[in-house]
């Protein structure tokens, strides 16, 4: 181990092999050997992180950082921050909520000039999907978005459109050819605009009239049709943010018949419960919404049998008028949550108290979301991947200060939540981008494009 730079080390390592006591050898921003714990060469810096868990860094594959044209909302530079403060080292942007999105060349490109300099973690873009730009999407491909996001319902911003089932298979068909991923946000359109009849005579304050306008049925039948077009495409797709059980049946039925589909989940639904969001308390508005407490105990069951694949933030900030605390109406407040920083804590809460390990985790968090994006130097603490980890005290409990995060805005349904498990630091490349509760360094992360085949 000629060479070596730095190790670290712990009693607790996440592994391909599973946890175990472990060093991690690391050379040029590469790890080069993961060895028994007590083997150190001689020339390197070493950190012992003692009991603390050495993890690959986190792969949010689902986050909005809506820079340019919506900076104001969010930004490269602090939704990076936030990510490097949560053991986040690769994010992947939506197309969305920046302006213009990531619909052509021309606007990934500018988006790149737009982050250029300013991310603290490696990060990569998704293109989208829409009426109009079914030719742009080969070209899109081969400048290296990662994969096309579709909507089958409003997306909440007008230059973003959403797509009939018939403009989907056409761009999946497409996409197929590329072999290329197709995302897709599956509520169907029909089903919530018939539910939207609520609200001019509900209360807009009470959470049970939002959810009551996004019901369940709107995400079986997405799904369902999802599963159709990819049967009949070949194509590849991807269900985002799925928050309703109901929609666990067709997932399952369409992978049972072959069909290269897959889903993921988001801490909020694994967390939170319909029941508990009080009156008026819009920072818990999200799209598709929190559901109820069975409901959630049956994403948990299925992140346990293999079906959900994955857990990404959908970290979607916006300024604080936007939510509408004023008048605590949930009808006009804006759907998301900011939850980049603190979806391992959240994430980790919830699952050890139902029994899974710290490898579980790091699963659903780091390998999956790496594998299904094609990052093969990422998500694994292996030979000839980045030097991107992650250390953790798995015990540490702590309450959560909105104000205190590195996202803009202090705004998430998290304030003031108790939470378990704590990022102490956080390695890029082998360098440390936070540590001791602070950004350390200036922003060295790189701009990430698709690798071919």
């Amino acid at each position: 181990m000629a060479g070596i730079r730095l190790t670290v080390r712990s009693q607790r390592v996440v592994t391909p092999d599973g946890l175990r006591p472990a060093a991690v050898h690391v050379r040029d921003g590469t790890i080069v050997d993961v060895t028994d714990h007590h083997e150190i060469p001689a020339g390197g810096s070493l950190v012992d992180a003692g009991t603390d868990v050495v993890a690959p860094g986190l792969v949010d594959i689902h986050v909005h950082v809506n820079e340019p044209g919506r900076t104001g909302w969010e930004g490269f530079a602090t939704a990076t921050r936030a990510a490097a403060a949560g053991g986040v080292t690769t994010l992947l942007d939506m197309p969305l909520n920046s302006v213009p999105p990531t619909t052509s060349v021309a606007a990934l490109e500018h988006k790149r000039r737009a982050a250029a300099g300013k991310c603290h973690v490696d990060v990569g873009f998704w293109g989208g999907a829409v009426p109009g730009n079914l030719d742009d999407l080969g070209d899109l491909h081969a400048a290296g978005a990662f994969g096309f996001k579709a909507f089958l319902v409003d997306s909440g911003v007008d230059e973003f459109a959403h797509v009939t089932g018939i403009q989907l298979e056409r761009a999946m068909s497409r996409l197929a050819e590329l072999d290329a991923l197709t995302l897709v946000h599956a509520e169907a359109a029909d089903v919530i605009a018939e539910a939207a009849t609520v609200w001019p005579t509900a209360d807009p304050r009470i959470y049970a009239t939002y959810l009551s306008s996004r019901p369940d049925e709107a995400e079986r039948r997405a799904v369902e049709q999802v599963a159709d077009i990819a049967r009949r495409t070949g194509g590849r797709a991807h269900v985002l943010h799925l928050s309703s059980a109901t929609a666990l049946a067709p997932l399952r039925a369409a992978v049972a018949d072959g069909v290269a589909l897959t889903a993921e989940t988001c801490p909020h639904y694994l967390a939170l419960d319909a029941g508990a969001v009080p009156d008026g308390a819009t920072a818990y508005k999200c799209a598709p919404p929190i559901r109820d407490s069975v409901n959630r105990d049956r994403l948990w069951s299925a992140l346990a049998d293999g079906t959900l694949r994955l857990v990404a933030s959908d970290h979607s900030p916006c300024p604080p008028d936007l939510k509408c605390f004023d008048t605590g109406d949930f009808g006009r407040a804006w759907g998301g949550i900011a939850s980049l920083q603190l979806g391992l804590a959240v994430t980790w809460t919830q699952a050890q108290a139902r029994g899974h390990g710290s490898d579980d985790v790091i699963g659903w968090m780091s390998t999956a979301p790496a594998g299904l994006a094609g990052l093969r130097s990422k998500g694994a603490l292996a030979p000839g991947n980045d030097a991107d980890m992650l250390v953790w005290d798995p015990d540490a409990a702590w309450e959560v200060d909105a104000a205190a995060l590195e996202h803009r805005h202090a705004v998430t349904p998290y304030d003031g939540a108790c939470l378990r498990g704590r990022v102490t630091s956080t390695y890029l490349r082998g360098r440390p981008v936070y540590e001791s509760g602070g950004i350390v360094g200036p922003a060295t992360g790189r701009l990430l494009t698709k690798e071919p085949g």
